[in-house]
């Protein structure tokens, strides 16, 4: 079982529902599960409930609940009621999977994960040509699975109006679309822009726009748990400054532009946000560099 969505079943309910779906009783059953059962009411009923009505007689947990205020309640309710607990299973590698949600659960604001792609020499676009994609079909597919695990997308104005993108999920199957944000104090973006006006939820941030940390404040307020920018160089640049990325995607392409868009980020610049290389990915004919901030290694 897993949780899907804000609202549904928690993974301990789904997965108890889909053994008797299945015909198969839970009753006497270890459960395994990444993180500490909750304890109290919200848009569902406790996963302690569905435990103990499920019959099981052990739970097995990788991570306790990050919230100190009810940490440890959860298994204290399956203990008092004769069920054994086992904590830290793996717990490194649940953190991991969990990042963004400790995040959020910790500074009540989403993980910043920025993506660029420049050319072999750093450019982010080319002045002799229209706007138009250099990276290659493999590469794409890479940008929409990172795009698949965000929760909002954010861009600035000057995105909005050289590229004029739709900045959703296209290239595999998704159940949701994430978030649009468009950062745009001056308001100058056309209205008729296709993330106004193709059905999926855009947010603008125009005149009421009060610095980055208020917006992601705003965005952590509204449960978005990992923002992914795909931005330019100009917006990119005022993350780093502030010292808001947690993650940097910078993938390299083998074109060389004639008249290139220097970004001005490379190694020396990530460094200096407080970012460390961490690993180098193949997406397709490009190189990605994965930079994490290094409290986060």
């Amino acid at each position: 079982g897993w949780h899907d969505h804000l609202g549904g079943l928690h993974a301990e309910q789904m997965a108890i529902h889909d053994a008797e779906s299945k015909g198969k009783s839970p009753n006497g059953a270890t459960a395994y599960v990444t993180l500490e059962p909750c304890n109290h009411y919200g848009r569902t009923p406790p996963c302690t409930e569905a435990l103990l009505w499920s019959g099981v007689k052990h739970v097995i947990v990788a991570h306790p609940d990050p919230n100190p205020t009810v940490r440890g309640k959860g298994f204290q309710v399956l203990e008092d009621a004769g069920i054994s607990v086992q904590s830290g299973l793996l717990e490194h590698l649940a953190a991991e999977q969990m990042k963004p949600f400790l995040h959020w659960c910790e500074h009540r604001r989403p993980i910043v994960t920025v993506k660029l792609a420049v050319d072999a020499n750093g450019s982010v676009d080319d002045r002799s040509e229209k706007a138009q994609r250099f990276t290659s079909e493999a590469c794409l597919d890479e940008v929409h699975r990172l795009r698949k695990d965000c929760d909002a997308i954010l861009v600035g104005a000057e995105t909005i109006e050289r590229d004029n993108p739709s900045l959703t999920v296209r290239r595999i199957e998704t159940g949701r679309q994430p978030l649009r944000v468009v950062l745009d104090p001056k308001e100058r973006t056309n209205p008729e822009a296709i993330v106004y006006t193709d059905g999926h939820e855009t947010v603008q941030i125009g005149a009421d726009y009060n610095g980055l940390l208020a917006l992601l404040n705003r965005l952590g307020d509204m449960e978005k748990q990992r923002l992914l920018i795909e931005g330019g160089p100009t917006t990119i640049h005022s993350f780093l400054n502030e010292g808001l990325v947690d993650e940097f995607y910078l993938v390299q392409s083998k074109v060389v532009h004639q008249e290139p868009v220097p970004s001005n980020i490379d190694q020396d610049a990530l460094c200096q946000a407080g970012l460390s290389l961490h690993r180098t990915e193949t997406w397709g004919e490009e190189t990605a560099q994965v930079w994490l901030r290094k409290a986060s290694q």
